[in-house]
């Protein structure tokens, strides 16, 4: 219980959907979701990187199109609220809350795990 309360959930839930707050990486190289990670300030943003450049949207359309293939909702119910110059985003999910909220734990914590076992391998 001590590893799911290190981290404190960056989304919020709606009578709509969710919210997610992020920390984008452009040109990370792969679309990926990386797991949570809490910023100087108290923050917890969800780490997304995508392939593409941080060029006239290019990096956004990435990230809504991975978090809808990620959340197996279409394109459509996700879009950006703010951030569109900035790599913190905010990105509101429409659907089911408490499934999307599960979805994004399972995520999250697959990738914090993922990560972990492949740091002890460097």
């Amino acid at each position: 219980m001590a590893a799911k309360d290190a981290f404190k959930e960056p989304w919020r839930y709606s009578t709509a959907g969710i919210s997610i707050a992020l920390r984008v990486t452009p040109r990370g190289g792969r679309d990926d979701i990386d797991g949570i990670e809490q910023l100087a300030d108290g923050r917890s943003v969800l780490k997304v990187r995508v392939r593409a450049i941080a060029d006239g949207g290019e990096a956004n359309k990435a990230v809504l199109v991975l978090l809808a293939k990620s959340l197996g909702v279409p394109k459509a119910a996700v879009r950006l609220l703010s951030g569109a110059t900035s790599r913190l985003k905010q990105i509101a999910v429409d659907g089911d809350p408490a499934r999307l909220g599960e979805a994004l734990r399972q995520l999250a914590q697959l990738k914090s795990a993922d990560a972990k076992s492949t740091d002890r391998g460097n």
